[in-house]
Parts: C-alpha cells; structure tokens; sequence
C-alpha cells in the first residue's frame, strides 16, 4: 500500500472538516486558507471523498461539505483509499503483484498498514487535535509597557542621523 501525498493532505483536510463544522456546511476555502492546500487540488479530492460516501456537499449561499456519517465511523483507511484507488480493482492488483514479486512479506506488511488506519478514526484525529492544543501554551503577553529610551545629548539615534553626523564633521 501506498500513503501518497494525497492521502495525507486528504487525512488532513478531513480532520479540518470534523474540526470546524458545527451544524453547517464548511467551503472548501475556509479549509484550502487553513490546511494550506491549493482550492482545485481540495476539489479533487474532496469528488472522490464524496464518491465514497464520506461526505456529503451542499450547493449554494452558505454551502459546503458535511461528513456523512458519524466521526467514529469513518477511518483513516477510508479516507486513504477513497483517494488512493482510481478505481475499485486496483487494490487487488496491487497485491496480487505484490504476492508474485516478494511473497508474504509485502502481503503482511499491506494488510497490518490498512489494520493499523482501520483502528484510528477521525474521531481520534479530532481528540489529539484538541489535546494538542490545550497544552500548548499560551502566547507571552506583554506585562509592562516598553521603556522609553533617554539619549544623551550629540549622541545619534539612528543611522541616519550619524551619517548626518559624520558629514558635518567633514
């Protein structure tokens, strides 16, 4: 099994989704701003989530994407083979090709890598999002107001004023 790119960033995306809807559709921009993932690329595989019965869109004014079912029911692996697989029978070739060229060992090694994205769903992706974010700490805010800096008398404040400087003295 291959974890491209594309499945990470869809990974990602669908995280953002179950993270920011609230009993609304969220656009597709508002995730792209977020993730950093170009709008067209999301498109993309936002089509082929929703081909998989993982989301689901609502056009018009304060459109967006939904998941379609409950966070605990969709897994990584649903989300990584929704956009890995162009189409359903290429899985299977891919291991077949795999069993003739190495044997078992690639055949293990497939089946734990989709056992292991099978047990985390994105409601655990959720959970260590929001945990990850309780303790992080919290931005230094400033206790006291700058000091005001006194200079002394013929001294220059700036580089500009002690080229000023240097060209009087010339």
């Amino acid at each position: 099994m291959r974890i491209t790119t594309r499945g990470q960033l869809a990974v990602s995306a669908m995280t953002d989704l179950a993270l920011h809807q609230q009993l609304r559709p969220v656009a597709l921009s508002a995730i792209s701003a977020r993730q950093r993932i170009s709008l067209s690329y999301l498109e993309q595989l936002f089509s082929a989530l929703r081909k998989a019965g993982l989301i689901e869109s609502t056009r018009g004014p304060g459109g967006g994407y939904t998941l379609a079912r409950p966070l605990a029911q969709i897994s990584a692996a649903d989300i990584v083979l929704a956009v890995e697989t162009l189409n359903g029978d290429e899985l299977g070739t891919e291991r077949a090709a795999a069993r003739e060229a190495t044997g078992e060992l690639w055949t293990a090694f497939h089946a734990r890598a989709i056992e292991y994205l099978q047990s985390v769903t994105l409601h655990d992706l959720v959970m260590q999002h929001r945990a990850r974010q309780a303790e992080a700490p919290e931005p230094a805010q400033a206790t006291a107001a700058p000091r005001a800096v006194r200079l002394r008398p013929g001294v220059p404040n700036s580089v500009f004023a002690l080229g000023s400087m240097a060209l009087a003295r010339k």
